[in-house]
């Protein structure tokens, strides 16, 4: 495996050698979708026009993530899962992530994800549901669960006391 597939993501791991805008082509091709909607997703994965010519083997991680989580997107999904969307990105992609979720979720799109960055939840979710040790351990709103210690110390006790009854 190259450094490329190893640290990209699923979908442009594979097609290093074609540019951002070409993958989210073929993929709009592939759902029977006009190719106008590629301009609006290298917009919404805040990608320019620049970026969406140069070839996904010279992206950024944090570009190549853009890039991943736009290729959901061409075909105005309702549901959207992602494992750890925050990986690889910058402070600012953070906050264009922060920012695309909110808008997704606002306009009726289903958003889960999955992610370690609790802080990152804490931030973006209506609702959590904590699993550790392949069980749900806790479910409900940020302030349910977090209980003034803050997620990160929640979820570590849950896992501590699931881990000493299956023990």
């Amino acid at each position: 495996m190259s450094g490329v597939e190893a640290r990209g993501s699923a979908t442009t791991a594979r097609q290093a050698g074609r540019t951002g805008r070409e993958v989210l082509t073929l993929g709009a091709m592939t759902l029977g979708l006009p190719r106008s909607r590629v301009d609006e997703v290298l917009d919404l994965a805040g990608l320019t026009g620049r970026e969406g010519g140069r070839t996904v083997g010279g992206y950024s991680l944090g570009m190549r993530q853009r890039l991943g989580i736009g290729h959901a997107l061409p075909g105005r999904p309702r549901v959207l899962v992602l494992d750890e969307p925050a990986n690889g990105l910058a402070p600012l992609g953070i906050r264009w992530m922060r920012e695309l979720l909110r808008d997704l979720a606002g306009s009726g799109c289903t958003v889960l994800l999955s992610s370690h960055l609790l802080y990152e939840v804490e931030r973006i979710a209506d609702h959590i549901v904590m699993i550790g040790h392949g069980r749900v351990l806790a479910q409900g709103t940020v302030e349910e669960l977090d209980r003034g210690r803050g997620l990160g110390q929640t979820f570590l006790e849950l896992t501590a006391d699931t881990a000493r009854s299956t023990a």
